[in-house]
């Protein structure tokens, strides 16, 4: 088949599959008839053998045009089944074949985008998986063999690396939930105002457990929105979470909601380093955790709060932190989360 690429295609431009075929047999016939007309008088004995050898090449070179799109997307097809998703299909047919060729390199093109996530997911779970396992190994082998006591520090450990195990099961869940299409909304309405203080009340405590020396600022108004507090609850619990881990200390962690036409601002701003530009789309991205690798962020909470808030039909980013005063420590890190005031 490839031998037989650099032929010409002179009914790519033809944009009807029906109107190709209707062409191909008109020359065909033309051919054969002309050539009959013309030497029958003279050569009668080989009219008809001649008119059917010239008739079958004319048919042979356009239809060759029309069906090579068709082998092509075979071949690629049984290359893609062997795990090749590089070919391509030459797709400058106009009609409804040239279409289809055009669909399939947009498969294959998804198909090889897909391949690539689904390794590199396989990959990122093993080294995520690993890292606490690993710890509560040696730790446990420790105890075993004498050599550390399962003092309350230690099983402290051991159960930190515990929920950061629990956490990534939950999250993967989840996430698998969110790609099938499963994940349900049950949907009410609510009081931001009271939502939000329950988030940081529950923020506080585990701010407070896990040693981090900040101070949570929530600013509100009276106002309630559709959705399903406990998906939401989840979107905000892990960016006041993220928020407090990248504080200073004494820091100080700022939750504001606004009304904006109609719809809710939701705004959550640290006092940390702050998120680079290039790399405010990336951290919605799955297992994305920049120089969270050493605190027992698993990289996927972003990607989850992402899809959360997509399925209340809003939006989700990382915004320019504003002008700050002299002295203040660094720019921050702010995460603008909008939902609809009224039901999509």
């Amino acid at each position: 088949m490839r031998a037989l690429a650099w032929l010409p295609r002179p009914l790519d431009p033809v944009r009807s599959i029906k109107m190709k075929i209707i062409m191909l047999l008109v020359a065909a016939g033309g051919g054969s008839l002309v050539w009959f007309l013309y030497w029958a008088r003279y050569f009668p004995i080989w009219t008809v053998t001649t008119a059917v050898i010239i008739g079958g090449t004319i048919t042979q070179f356009l239809a060759h045009g029309m069906t090579s799109p068709l082998r092509e997307m075979t071949a690629a097809a049984r290359a893609m089944a062997l795990g090749d998703y590089t070919r391509r299909v030459r797709a400058t047919s106009q009609d409804e074949v040239g279409e289809l060729a055009v669909a399939f390199n947009q498969m294959a093109t998804d198909l090889a985008a897909a391949d690539r996530q689904r390794r590199e997911l396989i990959a990122n779970v093993s080294h995520e998986l690993r890292t606490p396992i690993t710890a509560l190994q040696g730790l446990l082998e420790n105890i075993v063999d004498g050599v550390a006591e399962a003092e309350p520090a230690t099983m402290q450990t051991a159960l930190t690396q515990t929920e950061r195990l629990g956490r990534l099961v939950t999250e993967l869940l989840d996430l698998s939930r969110l790609d099938a299409g499963v994940m349900p909304l049950n949907r009410t309405t609510i009081d931001i105002q009271a939502f939000l203080d329950d988030v940081v009340r529950e923020a506080t405590v585990n701010a407070d457990g896990a040693g981090h020396d900040v101070r949570f600022v929530v600013s509100t108004p009276g106002v309630f929105v559709p959705g399903d507090r406990e998906r939401l609850h989840q979107v905000f619990a892990n960016l006041l979470d993220n928020a407090a881990r990248h504080s200073p200390p004494g820091g100080t962690v700022t939750v504001r909601a606004e009304r904006r036409g109609d719809h809710l601002l939701l705004a959550v701003a640290d006092e940390g380093g702050g998120i680079p530009p290039a790399d405010r789309d990336r951290v919605f991205e799955r297992f994305t955790r920049g120089e969270r690798a050493a605190d027992g962020g698993t990289g996927l909470g972003l990607a989850i709060a992402r899809w959360v808030v997509q399925l209340h039909s809003g939006t989700i980013a990382v915004a320019d932190p504003p002008s700050l005063p002299p002295g203040r420590p660094g720019p921050g890190c702010h995460i603008h989360v909008t939902l609809p005031l009224q039901p999509a």
